[in-house]
């Protein structure tokens, strides 16, 4: 639900604060008064419409999924819609896009004076009368997860079987294909760290006369080495420390004239014709590694097509008994809520009847198989497609067909939007809204903007919006303003001692 609305500054909205309860909310005002303004910076705050206050801000008790969202919970959710010179969405004080809002939102809010058909949406209906069989009998539950488990495999083997169908088409190209591609690695046949070691040759190559030349120059060193010993024994000095350097240098020389000498017999244009090999094979598919991955690959791939007959004719049998069994499982599922059926227009049409409209027909037609089973539920209204039936019935058609899910929820189902959905209608067809809407907010908070005094009797908190000069507000209604304002809608400005009566009548009715 939402608990708490703040507005600042939107059209003649200066500032508005309201502490919000659950169940019927009604707004009610003389005409111009703010009521869809208020009612849509309402919707703006949680992404379902836009405006251009400076701050609208909804207090939340939706939950949300950090995994699935990445924004933390708190106690309570705030959401907030800032525009400064430029709309600002943020939940939670985190900055979010108006879409990630809405998408949030849309899981909880619903704005029934859109023509939104997503309660006429086959899921839905179908949930609605699944959730009636189940209450009548277990068998259902049991028989809707056995049926999931078998369709899932059965798709994914019909999956598997049109995969293997369509590579049978062009598998002859496949297989050459595939055996250009292996052929065209083991030609060159790479080896892992290969192209690192050609590299490192080719660079002590490109030295190799350089260095053979400083070597025999550094070698003269050893010529003089025996001046250097006597005179160290001349000056009584220690002369080890010369025969060590002198050790190591010997050593250090001849491991480099063994190392250059082992590169004689390499050509250095075979090294950078093997490096480019290697090269060509890196450009084309990311590395040696990849590369032999990738041939493996195709070996694999290769060995598949080899036996692609024998692998289809086991999924073709598969596939004929799980079609079969899923078929049988859904002809149940379609036979439990044929039975169900009947039950489900007569109680559909009890609400319509209440609501003043026509009578509902929902009708069983088979469909392709899904996760649901192969059955389709369409509705008509007194034989008219729902897209031909007027804004008016169309909301009705709504209200009857929540009112008739709510019948088994066992949880709140989130926040109705309704924009005057009484307008246009009779006292007693306002009457017969306002106890569906009544009934509605056991499992619903509601918010409705009202012109009728029947409906907005019903409400269980009551806000009369009004203006003084250019500015409007909003109040919430104790018991006598709210007699005094129903009065007003029922007799006008000139409130008369009957229409006290009467909305007194009227509110003590609905309590």
């Amino acid at each position: 639900m939402i608990e708490r609305f703040y507005l600042k500054d939107y059209l003649s909205f200066n500032e508005v604060e309201l502490e919000l309860k659950n169940g019927l909310i009604v707004f009610t005002g003389p005409s111009g008064s703010g009521k869809s303004i208020l009612m849509n910076s309402i919707l703006s705050s949680l992404g379902a419409s836009s405006c251009e206050a400076s701050l609208c801000e909804s207090s939340v008790t939706w939950e949300l999924d950090l995994e699935e969202t990445g924004i933390e919970e708190d106690d309570v959710n705030v959401f907030k819609h800032i525009k400064k010179e430029k709309s600002r969405y943020f939940i939670n004080n985190q900055s979010v896009s108006k879409k990630v809002m809405s998408d949030i939102g849309s899981n909880y809010l619903r704005h029934l004076s859109l023509r939104d058909y997503s309660d006429f949406e086959n899921e839905n209906l179908l949930c609605i009368l699944d959730n009636r069989v189940e209450h009548k009998t277990q068998k259902l539950d049991t028989l809707k997860k056995e049926y999931r488990e078998s369709f899932l495999e059965y798709k994914k083997v019909k999956q598997e079987l049109e995969k293997i169908e369509e590579e049978e088409k062009k598998i002859i190209e496949l297989k050459e294909f595939a055996a250009f591609e292996i052929q065209k690695i083991q030609e060159v046949n790479p080896k892992e760290g290969e192209d690192e070691e050609l590299l490192s040759i080719k660079k002590e190559l490109s030295k190799k006369e350089k260095v053979l030349e400083s070597i025999e120059l550094a070698k003269s060193l050893f010529d003089n080495e025996h001046h250097v010993l006597s005179t160290l024994d001349l000056l009584d000095a220690d002369s080890a420390f010369f025969d060590d350097a002198m050790n190591e240098l010997r050593v250090v020389l001849d491991n480099a004239e063994e190392k250059f000498g082992a590169l004689e017999d390499i050509e250095v244009e075979e090294v950078l014709n093997r490096i480019e090999e290697l090269g060509a094979i890196k450009r084309r598919y990311g590395s040696i590694q990849e590369a032999l991955a990738y041939k493996e690959q195709k070996i694999k791939e290769l060995e598949a097509y080899e036996n692609i007959e024998i692998t289809k004719d086991e999924l073709v049998q598969r596939h004929a008994v799980l079609e079969k069994a899923v078929n049988e499982l859904a002809d149940a599922l379609s036979e439990l809520r044929a039975k169900e059926l009947k039950s489900f227009n007569d109680d559909l049409n009890k609400y319509l009847k209440d609501l003043y409209l026509r009578d509902a027909k929902a009708a069983l037609h088979e469909n392709r198989l899904d996760m649901l089973g192969k059955d389709r539920i369409e509705l008509e209204l007194n034989s008219t497609a729902l897209d031909k039936i007027s804004t008016g019935e169309f909301n009705r058609l709504r209200l009857a067909i929540l009112a008739l899910k709510s019948e088994f929820m066992n949880k709140n189902g989130g926040v109705l939007m309704l924009d005057e959905i009484d307008a246009n209608l009779s006292g007693e067809e306002s009457m017969s809204v306002a106890k569906v809407l009544r009934k509605l907010a056991k499992y619903f908070q509601i918010f409705v903007i009202s012109h009728q005094p029947q409906l907005t009797s019903m409400g269980n908190q009551h806000f009369l919006i009004h203006k003084k000069g250019d500015e409007s507000f909003a109040k919430e209604l104790d018991l006598n303003s709210r007699i005094e304002e129903i009065a007003r809608i029922i007799s006008g400005e000139s409130i008369t001692k009957e229409a006290r009566q009467f909305a007194k009548e009227l509110l003590e009715a609905s309590r």
